[in-house]
């Protein structure tokens, strides 16, 4: 199996270096105005997210990454086994993915294309950047319910050759309570998995170095924008956002366009294994990361000879000792202000139009820019960030200030909360209120200008129909009442006239719980008379306001002229008497 490992990687370090000078073309001419960062990642001004991306944080924090590359040749789709049962074939084992590994991405794509249809997120992206940030689970070493057998663990972000991330979840995911580390195959920080964890196997736990719910997460990450995955800006955007370099970016595309090539299934554990780290420099530390197996135990260095004869057991390399810290941005915050926030407030289903902004400032008032301020949504209520979420991450800018993303109102109604965090310091929070009021209308009239008329104890062949609008927009979903009322200055039930039925048939005289549909038309049911004749009023309100009185005619039934009967028409005339004479 070794050898078989060993030829995986010179395999894949040979074709690494064929396809990287093509990559490095591709790089050239994509990403103009190149700087490169202290790690030796490139990036461009011109590459990175939208705004509210930028200020958004990477769900890897910008951890190192694999940078092996795709053979130039297209995979084959369905390999051929030869002799021993291995399947051969052009790139059949870059190609392959474990089956465990497989299974999640595709079940995660397809959660998030049933829940979020317009973000379009192919399974192949998942699997690009899963090959990038762990080999795809180190080669697909999962048990049957997806969970690494070891956790898959990239370098502490202590500021010495990466980020800087001070401790967030007190080692709770990464087992280390100094520093963040990116964890499982996914690749997630600590305090962005808090927020972006999801259950992607049922189990009931949110578990990152599980391939479902990491996979399912990835996705929720990459769609949590609105973006559209389909277009390429839209998708350059989703990528960087995950880690914010153009090295990363273009070599996930390229794995993302080798996939979509082709792959097969391959059995868990077997998967090629990455070899070429974009951390690999002469200066650079260890890799946390587990190989396919066991981490073999360091061997001791052999004793050389001595020219007498002796032995000599070399003089160990002393650690140096670890430099001091300089003050993060974080550690200087003293407290969080509201950076003048407006009234938050929006009508059910509607975008708020103000956006929540926290400055945070040192003790004496100062701005502190580049710390990670958290919002989170709290209180019943299913109002969401733009994307769906119920947390977000953004870091300050040079003002110290950080604006949370948009938030979108759900249907219910009420008042909820949004408070304000420093990611990795204990600190007072700040809390926003913001309010969600009912769809409302403020003008209904009616459909058709048919005279509504019946006779007594007869049923009125016209529906009433009525139109809603708000500011002369249409207004969709918006409560309405009907009711028969008595007068036009006393809309107390009438007894009398009109009615509608229930479900047993029984006369009732008002309608609650009535919505308009999406284009703020009510249709009414069917209305009866009873045997009372006159001119009856329906009165229709919505909330926000809305009347409309409609009129209703009851026609009484004209009495029919009375038919002699039989024994009246045959009885004889009576005959007059004789006048009497003189």
């Amino acid at each position: 199996m070794a050898a078989q490992i060993g030829r995986r990687l010179r395999k894949g370090a040979a074709t690494t270096a064929v396809a990287a000078a093509a990559v490095a073309a591709l790089s050239a001419s994509q990403a103009p105005g190149v700087t490169t960062d202290h790690d030796g990642r490139q990036t461009t001004a011109d590459s990175q997210p939208t705004p509210d991306v930028v200020a958004d944080d990477s769900a890897t924090g910008n951890s190192p990454y694999y940078t092996d590359l795709p053979p130039l040749n297209s995979p084959t789709p369905a390999p051929t086994p030869s002799a021993s049962g291995a399947p051969t074939g052009v790139g059949h084992a870059e190609a392959g993915i474990p089956a465990t590994v497989l299974d999640a991405y595709k079940k995660a794509a397809a959660r998030l294309n049933a829940a979020k249809p317009g973000c379009n997120l192919p399974w192949q992206l998942l699997a690009a950047i899963g090959k990038v940030e762990s080999g795809q689970a180190s080669g697909g070493r999962v048990d049957a319910d997806g969970t690494t057998y070891t956790p898959i663990l990239g370098p502490q972000l202590d500021g010495n050759g990466f980020a800087l991330i001070k401790d967030t979840d007190n080692g709770a995911y990464d087992g280390n309570a100094s520093y963040d580390q990116a964890v499982g195959p996914m690749q997630f920080i600590p305090s962005t998995w808090e927020w972006a964890g999801r259950d992607g196997n049922g189990d009931g736990l949110r578990d990152p170095n599980n391939i479902y719910d990491a996979a399912l997460a990835a996705g929720h990450y990459l769609c949590r924008f609105d973006w559209d995955l389909s277009t390429q800006d839209d998708l350059d955007r989703a990528i960087l956002s995950y880690n914010n370099s153009r090295d990363y970016l273009n070599t996930v595309l390229s794995w993302l366009e080798y996939y979509r090539k082709g792959t097969h299934e391959i059995p868990d554990g077997t998967g090629a294994l990455p070899d070429n780290r974009s951390d690999s420099r002469p200066d650079s530390r260890p890799s946390s990361r587990p190989s396919a197996g066991p981490d073999p135990k360091p061997s001791p260095k052999p004793p050389t000879n001595t020219p007498g004869g002796g032995t000599q057991t070399p003089t160990p390399i002393p650690t140096p000792p670890p430099t001091t810290q300089q003050p993060t941005p974080t550690d200087t915050v003293d407290h969080l202000e509201d950076a003048g926030t407006a009234k938050l407030t929006a009508t059910a289903g509607e975008a708020f139009t103000k956006r929540i902004s926290t400055r945070a400032e040192t003790k004496a008032g100062q701005a502190v820019g580049k710390v990670r301020i958290r919002f989170t949504i709290t209180g019943d209520t299913d109002t969401t960030f733009t994307g769906g979420e119920s947390v977000a991450t953004v870091v300050t800018d040079s003002a110290g200030v950080a604006v949370a993303p948009r938030l979108t109102a759900g249907e219910k109604t009420g008042t909820f909360t949004v408070r304000a965090t420093v990611v990795g310091r204990s600190l007072p929070g700040v809390d926003y209120t913001a309010t969600v009021t009912a769809r409302a209308a403020d003008a209904l009239t009616r459909v058709g200008a048919t005279p509504l008329t019946c006779p007594a104890g007869g049923e009125f062949a016209e529906q009433v129909q009525v139109k809603a609008t708000y500011k002369d927009a249409v207004a969709d979903r918006v409560a309405a009442t009907a009711t028969l009322v008595k007068t036009a200055d006393d809309p107390t039930v009438n007894d009398k006239g009109p009615y509608f039925k229930d479900a047993d048939g029984k006369a009732v005289r008002t309608l609650t719980e009535l919505e308009t549909d999406a284009n703020g038309l009510l249709t009414l049911p069917k209305l009866y008379a009873d045997d009372t004749a006159g001119t009856f009023l329906l009165r229709i309100t919505t909330t926000g306001g809305a009347m409309l009185t409609v009129e209703l005619t009851v026609e009484a039934t004209s009495s029919p002229t009375p038919t002699p009967t039989a024994e009246e028409s045959t009885s004889p005339s009576p005959t007059p008497s004789a006048t009497p004479t003189a």
